[in-house]
């Protein structure tokens, strides 16, 4: 017997293939595909208990931004007044050197579960790997915690969304602001992740990194405000050049943590000007009374351009 379907109009068919899927299809929008609609573009969004702050850190941080491009994502936390400033907090970016700060502070939370120092071979190539840098002394730090301890230690420090490089490069971590300012948090503040002991070494090593290297966040800094930083910048044949800097300060009645993470960067000194922009404008609008300091000038020899990543 020959089934005829020829009565069956096309409206009907789609419906009835619609219902056949459990999809819901409406009569009147079968032959109209609606727009796609953009997503709009991410905005900074800030809270403080000081009135009228938040208002100025974002309109003052978008202003800084306007123009520039690739992808950028800022974090800020202030004790003092309670503020909090947040763009893009949940997108990941590859480490670069950044991760180095990590790295350390996994370090002191694993000699602290069985109550040591550090060895001078541990102290010696910590010290490198923050104040210069140094990529061989991470790579043996790296080696020796492992991606086990590192992972046991991003839990407890609820860096949920940190994910350790795999095979060995540590430079391509992935990692978004949320969590750096989770880091930043337990290295700045007392807590029981990272002793009292631990948190000073840290910010005393990121308090003694090398002139050419404390550029970005530290911008604008005003006098009298103690600086701490890690910086890490690396270039890849996708996203261009990850340029990031995190820091931790303190003085003029404030205490507290920047976070920017960029990439799609066309050069190294491109983002670090994204970068410094942003730093500029919180620092005025959390100490508009202070004489800023601009000391810190990024190298045209970036070594962390060359950490070992995979040739994709």
């Amino acid at each position: 017997m020959t089934h005829r379907t020829s009565g069956i109009s096309r409206r009907a068919r789609v419906l009835s293939a619609g219902l056949a899927a459990g999809v819901l299809v409406p009569l009147g929008a079968v032959a109209t595909a609606a727009p796609a609609v953009a997503a709009p573009a991410p905005q900074v969004t800030c809270t403080s208990a000081q009135a009228g702050l938040a208002a100025k850190l974002k309109k003052d941080i978008t202003a800084a931004l306007k123009n520039r491009k690739g992808t950028v994502a800022v974090g800020l936390y202030d004790r003092t007044t309670k503020t909090t400033c947040t763009l893009r907090g949940s997108t990941s970016f590859d480490s670069a050197s950044v991760v180095k700060a990590t790295v350390l502070a996994a370090l002191l939370w694993d000699a602290k579960k069985t109550d040591r120092k550090l060895s001078e071979r541990e102290s010696d190539l910590a010290y490198a790997m923050i104040t210069k840098s140094d990529n061989d002394a991470t790579s043996k730090l790296w080696r020796q915690l492992g991606t086990g301890k590192i992972n046991a230690f991003l839990k407890a420090a609820k860096m949920t969304k940190t994910v350790p490089g795999s095979g060995g490069y540590w430079g391509l971590t992935r990692i978004n602001v949320t969590d750096e300012q989770k880091l930043l948090a337990l290295i700045t503040a007392k807590n029981s992740v990272l002793s009292d002991n631990a948190r000073a070494y840290i910010l005393k090593l990121m308090g003694k990194v090398v002139s050419s290297q404390r550029w970005g966040t530290p911008a604008g800094t005003p006098s009298g405000v103690s600086i701490h930083v890690k910086n890490g910048w690396l270039q890849r044949s996708t996203h261009g050049w990850r340029v990031h800097s995190i820091g931790a300060f303190k003085g003029g009645g404030h205490d507290y943590t920047i976070s920017v993470l960029t990439h799609g960067n066309s050069t190294m000194n491109y983002g670090v000007a994204t970068i410094q922009g942003v730093a500029k404008a919180i620092h005025k609008d959390l100490t508009p009374r202070a004489a800023s300091v601009n000391r810190y000038t990024p190298t045209d020899t970036p070594r962390e351009a060359f950490v070992a990543v995979p040739g994709a």
